[in-house]
């Protein structure tokens, strides 16, 4: 994550390691907790948008199994976990809407 080495006489120099390479982030302390916020917000927002696409994988299987019970309780989890999406500014309100416009079309299918 952060490691402090010493870069051309600046001890307070800062390194921010990522999986592609070492990046050097500015020596302020400004800088330095924005790069440190940046980031923590990374690793949330990956972490609720794997949530989001886990939800989504599952009420499509469902979809997929052909059950309309299964696949309706499925919708009925996946929406709070896209409109809390939507809510954390993970994904536009805008594609929510379209992921459950077609789920739904998709569980209503299945219903006749």
């Amino acid at each position: 994550m952060f490691d402090k080495i010493n870069l051309n006489g600046h001890s307070s120099a800062l390194k921010f390691w990522h999986q592609s390479g070492i990046y050097q982030v500015a020596n302020s302390s400004q800088a330095r907790k924005r790069a440190r916020q940046s980031e923590t917000r990374r690793r949330h927002n990956a972490s609720q948008r794997s949530a989001m696409r886990t939800a989504l994988k599952r009420t499509l299987s469902a979809i997929g199994d052909g059950d309309y019970d299964q696949a309706s309780t499925a919708y009925k989890a996946v929406v709070p976990v896209l409109d809390k999406a939507v809510n954390h500014g993970i994904i536009s309100k805008n594609k929510a809407a379209r992921h459950k416009s077609r789920l739904n079309s998709k569980v209503k299918a299945l219903q006749s």
